[in-house]
């Protein structure tokens, strides 16, 4: 398997290349560099490092041809390594916050003499009512589908629910029930809105 007269010796494009100039491949009778690691046999070696040699591209591809890997298993060692998870119920390390290299720096830590940090922060925040009457997500949700301000009360409330149903109802709409979907979740808004502390 000698290389052609002539031609060039295989360059980076060939992916696990690595030069060491006077390792010779290592197939007896082959004087090419020996640049592409393989196996000493084909199949298994086990769940640790294998051991190898070095062989020229020929003689690497020569042995890719006829590399198996599932040769010397049983078939029903074969239908395991097979299945689409196989490999995947390995426990692996805990990630979490509090332990190891992974605990991230102390709020107390950070300087912020701009109050970059916090201000985005407290940009980031749901803002509160005035009041200091407290909302829920669900809350939120509800005004946010009424279109209402944070700070809305009973009587906005009450006033935008009344505008609602007008604009969505099958009867002032000529019949058409095309804006029911709607309605309903200004029905369910307004019903949970009453019904909240913010709104008591």
């Amino acid at each position: 398997m000698a290389r052609q007269p002539g031609k060039d010796r295989s360059n980076a494009r060939f992916h696990g290349r690595v030069e060491a100039p006077g390792r010779l491949c290592a197939e007896p009778g082959c004087d090419q560099p020996g640049e592409f690691r393989a196996p000493f046999g084909p199949g298994r070696q086990g769940d640790r490092p294998g051991q190898y040699r070095w062989l020229c591209l020929d003689h690497v591809r020569a042995f890719n041809a006829s590399y198996n890997f599932f040769t010397g298993m049983s078939p029903d060692e074969i239908h395991e390594a097979q299945r689409p998870f196989a490999g995947w119920e390995r426990e692996t390390r805990a990630f979490n916050a509090t332990g190891g290299a992974d605990r991230p720096p102390r709020w107390a830590d950070f300087s912020d003499p701009l109050d970059a940090i916090g201000a985005r922060w407290r940009d980031a925040r749901p803002a509160e009512r005035e009041d200091g009457r407290p909302l829920s997500g669900k809350d939120r949700e509800a005004l946010r589908e009424l279109s209402l301000d944070t700070d809305a009360d009973r009587t906005a409330l009450r006033k935008r629910y009344s505008e609602l149903v007008r604009k969505y109802h099958p009867d002032r709409n000529g019949g058409d029930r095309s804006h029911e979907a709607a309605l309903q979740r200004v029905i369910a808004a307004y019903q949970h809105l009453k019904a909240a502390p913010a709104f008591a």
